[in-house]
């Protein structure tokens, strides 16, 4: 039997995380070669280029600054020149910077901005500009935050980062519409995973106040996240677009 995303090709920045990981193995299992891109070097990622592989899919890792604008041109041509154009397009490359608006140094705020607003789009628009030039339709999806509508006091860069982020999904989604492109956001929660994964790990208890919170009394996994994502990719779901979707366990309902 086919599987629904056999003979695409699928690029995710930021796939050495956890989220980045989750959805490759998710879209990988459903048949998608798969081309991944983070900042650490490639022997880090030898291993698991080899486990998705073995999930009987072509896969290729490249060390990419998702910030750099000729990086991430240089490593889509290489990606189109490996494995073909791709047409799911996942941006998940971020960081996050603790530290109040009078604490965070202007450094530190110009980096989360490059990473988190201008690296999502370079990439999106240099890959759906490639699209387009060759009919093809697909999906882009945007990994957000539910901290693009909820004020977080020790995240202002992280914040307003993720809420040009669903603007520019937006923007994206009406001008790709004609061309069969559709465009959304996932806005995940608390997610076990990341650095709050290793925080919590390390303080059971930060863990427990988060819980605590979610009106649902629980947190999410990252391959809860990348379930999701997934099924913003289906072939089936060919109306949505320009939409978020949030799964935060009901912590937007408190604020």
């Amino acid at each position: 039997m086919k599987r629904q995303h056999q003979d695409k090709v699928a690029i995710i920045s930021g796939g050495l995380g956890d989220i980045g990981r989750a959805t490759a193995k998710a879209l990988a299992v459903a048949g998608a070669d798969i081309a991944i891109c983070d900042i650490l070097p490639e022997e880090e990622a030898r291993e698991w280029v080899w486990e998705l592989e073995k999930l009987d899919v072509q896969a290729k890792y490249n060390r990419v600054d998702i910030a750099q604008v000729d990086q991430v041109h240089a490593w889509l041509n290489e990606v189109e020149a490996k494995l073909g154009l791709p047409s799911i397009i996942i941006s998940n490359a971020g960081i996050a910077t603790l530290g109040g608006i009078h604490e965070i140094m202007p450094a530190q705020w110009d980096r989360e901005i490059q990473i988190n607003l201008n690296g999502s789009f370079y990439m999106t628009q240099d890959a759906t500009r490639r699209m387009v030039a060759s009919n093809l339709s697909g999906r882009v999806v945007f990994v957000g935050s539910w901290a693009a509508h909820a004020v977080h006091q020790n995240l202002p860069a992280y914040c307003v980062s993720k809420a040009g982020v669903r603007m520019l999904c937006q923007c994206m989604a009406l001008e790709l519409a004609p061309y069969q492109i559709l465009v959304n956001e996932i806005a995940p929660g608390f997610v076990d995973a990341g650095l709050s994964g290793r925080i919590w790990a390390d303080h059971p208890s930060l863990k427990e106040e988060a819980v605590a919170k979610v009106p649902i009394g629980n947190v999410m996994s990252a391959d809860a996240v990348a379930r999701q994502i997934l099924q913003l990719c289906h072939p089936d779901n060919d109306q949505m677009t320009g939409s978020t979707i949030l799964m935060d366990g009901g912590l937007s309902l408190l604020k």
